[in-house]
């Protein structure tokens, strides 16, 4: 059970981090402050894109790896 435990933590924790490397970075700079880039159509739709589903699954993924870290320091 502990190496099937640890073996699915660290394909979580690869997965994780590609993730979170894959994701565009939060601040627009002072370019996207005086654009307002919240207004457009795409950052009124962002959920619904590639970058939405990113986060979403970043989400899902980082629950998973504290789940599993617990598991596996329990077993």
């Amino acid at each position: 059970m502990h190496t099937f435990l640890t073996i699915i933590f660290i394909i979580v924790s690869i997965v994780l981090t590609i993730l979170v490397l894959m994701q565009e970075g939060k601040s627009a700079g002072l370019s996207g402050a005086i654009s307002g880039v919240a207004d457009t159509y795409w950052g009124k739709n962002k959920g619904r894109s590639m970058e939405g589903r990113l986060v979403k699954y970043t989400k899902i993924l980082a629950v998973l790896f504290f789940i599993l870290a617990i598991l596996v320091k329990m077993f």
